[in-house]
């Protein structure tokens, strides 16, 4: 067989999965080219056929498992590599075709139970072909030790797995314990968990908490290590230091007490010891986070969510939650417990920010010392002027203001293009993007 023999090959192998995948309607000559080229490499023909999942191929030719293992990591996908067999590249692009299919032609329509099972299935195949664990890629943030093809394909396995569970029964899901733990927490999942909580019980409704859990401690260990623990504040010399041998200012005691040397002795006779102050300020800095729990901002209500319990578990940082959207709720009491915080929040409704300004004010008692966060996409009905008139004045007291877009994992952000241009001429611009610039902010903040 010819090289140019086995790129032909490859590329009708190229184009009937992408034909498959924009169109679910077969082209005769494609799948006929198809199956007379996966034939003569010795693969079987249910590779071709879209029913038939990764489980049930390696159940009938055990053999093909080892193939699909690690089969499009970084190092397997190289092109340049003049070395490698054109035959046994061919082999590797129709395997590889069948792994795309079944995960990414997910069609429309209501989806079953064994459906979402076999999804699940094939894209943990999927996952162990990339060099990830399975599950990994649909996990918050996606991408592990697998390399760039990894990383970019994480989100993506996520949305979709999030995609068939909204196309799918969920309450019928979470009644099934079995199947309800092989499902993989994912913002789009938890979106739909809490808008559906008050119609859960019994059995769903555990289910649906343990998955809210699961998600809640991935994000949180994720951000925990962003969020490292900051300055404990100014020394406060007013305060003697305590004279413990810890504190003793070695250096200090033996230059105030050089006058003291005995060359005769060849001796430092000390008779005054000098301590290091270690006392600092005692007054806590007070993070006032008001956060819009608006259908729009679920992605950024339930990172900042999490994101203000870590920092409330930080020395003298007294941290206050307020969720709104036609209603203000304060949820301080159990700002240390996200997953609490969660299951109290209601989402949907429109923006009225004058009232979670209305309840988040009287909590300010030190201008100087306290910073507001301020989470929306700020589209409110016809209040705009009188919350950013607010906004003004919390500013002109002394607080640090902090109005943030969206604190996402992807980054993508939509803010009402009237208070962005206020904001910034007020010369507070929205923190929009990444979490990683909240935590930015609030570490400069604390510091």
């Amino acid at each position: 067989m010819t090289v140019d023999a086995d790129f032909n090959r490859r590329q009708v192998i190229y184009w009937r999965l992408i034909a498959r995948l924009f169109s679910r309607e077969e082209q005769s000559t494609l799948e006929a080219a198809s199956l007379a080229v996966t034939e003569d490499i010795g693969l079987p023909a249910a590779l071709l056929d879209p029913s038939v999942s990764i489980d049930n191929i390696v159940q009938r030719f055990p053999d093909l498992a080892a193939e699909f293992d690690g089969l499009m990591t970084a190092e397997n996908l190289a092109s340049d590599d003049d070395s490698r067999d054109p035959a046994a590249e061919v082999r590797r692009a129709a395997l590889a075709a069948k792994l795309l299919l079944n995960v990414f032609d997910t069609g429309s329509g209501s989806v079953s139970a064994t459906q979402l099972s076999r999804w699940q299935s094939d894209a943990g195949w999927l996952e162990r072909a990339l060099g990830e664990e399975p599950g990994s890629l649909r996990r918050q943030g996606g991408g592990g030790a697998g390399g760039d093809s990894g990383q970019g394909m994480g989100g993506t396995l996520g949305e979709l797995e999030g995609d068939l569970v909204s196309r799918m029964q969920l309450r019928e899901v979470l009644a099934d314990p079995k199947l309800a733990a092989q499902l993989t927490p994912s913002m789009s999942l938890i979106e739909q968990l809490l808008r559906d909580k008050s119609n859960l019980s019994g059995v769903a409704l555990a289910n649906a908490k343990s998955l809210i859990r699961r998600f809640v401690d991935d994000v949180a260990a994720v951000l925990r290590t962003q969020v490292e623990r900051t300055a404990t504040g100014k020394i406060d010399r007013s305060v003697p230091p305590k004279r413990v041998f810890r504190n003793l200012d070695l250096d200090r005691t033996i230059w105030k007490n050089l006058t003291n040397w005995s060359p005769d002795d060849q001796k430092l006779y000390v008779d005054r010891l000098f301590y290091r102050h270690t006392a600092s300020k005692t007054t806590p800095s007070r993070l006032i986070v008001v956060v819009d729990q608006s259908g729009s901002m679920v992605d950024s209500m339930v990172n900042c969510t999490i994101l203000a319990s870590i920092f409330a578990g930080l020395p003298k940082v007294d941290v206050h939650l307020i969720a709104y959207d036609t209603r203000a709720i304060d949820l301080t009491p159990w700002v240390h417990d996200p997953f609490e915080v969660l299951l109290r929040t209601n989402l949907g409704g429109g923006n009225d920010g004058p009232i979670a300004m209305a309840m988040a004010r009287p909590k300010i008692a030190e201008p100087a010392n306290t910073a507001m966060v301020w989470i929306s996409d700020f589209y409110e009905f016809d209040r705009s002027q009188p919350l950013y008139d607010s906004i003004v004045a919390v500013q002109r007291s002394g607080v640090r203001f902090i109005p943030v877009g969206s604190v996402t994992s992807s980054g993508q952000n939509i803010v009402n293009p009237w208070f962005r241009q206020r904001f910034k001429d007020l010369g507070t611009p929205v923190v929009s993007g990444h979490i990683r610039k909240l935590v930015f902010e609030l570490k400069n903040f604390l510091a």
